[in-house]
């Protein structure tokens, strides 16, 4: 039986934050998109991811008329605060700070119900994708369904939301890319627990260094902790998280069963340009920000709204020049963000561990940091970058 190729304006491989809200966003406006995502619906949508929506995110779904995928439970109002040997430090936020803490889970899963409800095409279990003539004037997406059937799909653009290891950056020629990047000499040991959202949360500095307990929903939490390169699992019995979470807290913190554990190695990723021909890198496939930053899923709505209007533009008006100018808009932000994830980071982990540094650098650290909650001027900087109003 000969194979029929299909059509359609955008494919969008992968169903992550960036390529639903991609999705999303092209369907508002009436255009054409096929969104392929190599795991089944029950595998993404139980996938435990942190996120953090600020305040430009929150603001960017409503503007497009998604309000409904940054509502209800359980998505929480970040309100977690900053701690510096057990001392809770008062930091305004302002009135106009909209951040939710939101698994990513959860966002996956609203969007994922928006965009199938109002008839979006999202194809689950998409095995070997291969994309091909990008160059050309005829882009096409190979892959197999569910069933092992082959299929292709003939498009205009195709958007690479597959995550860092996926196939879309994998199909550009090393040559074609520059590659940034920066490992800290640090890492992160990150627990799952089942742990409701309490007091205290947020992150804390202690000379036994850096510590984080995020909300994850009404009856999860995320905890950080921050430990050596050659730290592992192993040497993490459930005890000795929570009493490590105590000490670098400076008060009694909840405890609950733990679901996971893992090591992050912290690290800043940014590939440029963010296209090749008719491909268009989005999300983790285009740059990496350390988690302290929690910038992760609001560089990846930046992607998904800067494509979608070049994409509309595009469509619409036949005017091609914000897809050409695609990657230099997306990078001005990405960099803006990839500036503020290395400040924090390094002064969140210098001002903790001493190991790291040394003590001057510590001391340094703290000084800087204490400024952030005593100087006006320097705690309204702080809070627009963490809110992204800035």
């Amino acid at each position: 039986m000969t194979e029929t190729p299909e059509n359609t304006t955008v494919v969008i491989v992968g169903a992550g934050v960036a390529g639903l809200t991609l999705g999303n966003f092209l369907l508002r406006e009436g255009i054409s998109c096929t969104v392929l995502e190599k795991h089944s619906r029950a595998y993404v949508e139980l996938r435990q991811r942190a996120g953090t929506i600020d305040t430009r995110g929150v603001r960017l779904f409503r503007a497009w008329g998604l309000d409904e995928v940054v509502e209800g439970n359980p998505i929480i109002e970040a309100e977690g605060g900053f701690f510096i040997d057990g001392e809770e430090m008062p930091i305004d936020t302002g009135d106009d700070n909209e951040s939710l803490y939101c698994p990513q889970q959860v966002l996956v899963r609203n969007l994922t119900d928006v965009f199938l409800r109002d008839g979006g095409d999202l194809r689950f279990e998409a095995a070997d994708v291969t994309l091909e003539d990008l160059n050309g004037p005829d882009p096409r997406v190979r892959y197999r369904d569910s069933t092992g059937s082959a299929k292709t799909i003939s498009c205009d653009v195709v958007a690479g939301c597959d995550g860092h290891h996926g196939v879309s950056r994998a199909s550009i020629p090393e040559d074609a890319l520059t590659r940034f990047s920066h490992e800290y000499g640090y890492s992160w040991l990150s627990v799952l627990a089942d742990v409701p959202a309490s007091h205290p949360s947020g992150m804390a500095i202690h000379s036994r260094g850096l510590a984080g307990l995020i909300p994850r929903g009404a009856n999860a939490s995320r905890i950080y902790l921050q430990c050596p390169l050659d730290a592992t699992v192993e040497q993490w019995p459930d005890e000795r998280i929570w009493s490590e979470l105590d000490a670098r807290f400076g008060t009694p913190v909840p405890t609950g069963p733990i679901a996971e554990k893992r090591i992050l190695p912290l690290r800043s990723v940014v590939y440029s340009p963010m296209s090749y021909g008719r491909l268009y890198l989005l999300g983790d496939a285009a740059h990496i920000v350390p988690p302290m930053s929690a910038k992760g899923i609001n560089l990846a709505l930046n992607d998904a709204e800067v494509l979608a209007r070049a994409v509309i533009q595009q469509v619409q008006q036949g005017d091609a020049s914000l897809l050409d100018t695609y990657s230099d808009d997306c990078l001005t932000h990405i960099w803006n963000y990839q500036a503020f994830a290395a400040w924090i980071t390094e002064l969140m982990h210098n001002a903790g561990d001493a190991s790291h540094e040394g003590e001057f650098r510590k001391q340094i650290a703290r000084a800087e940091l204490q400024r952030q909650f005593t100087s006006p001027a320097a705690n309204q900087l702080f809070s627009e970058l963490t809110s992204g109003v800035n």
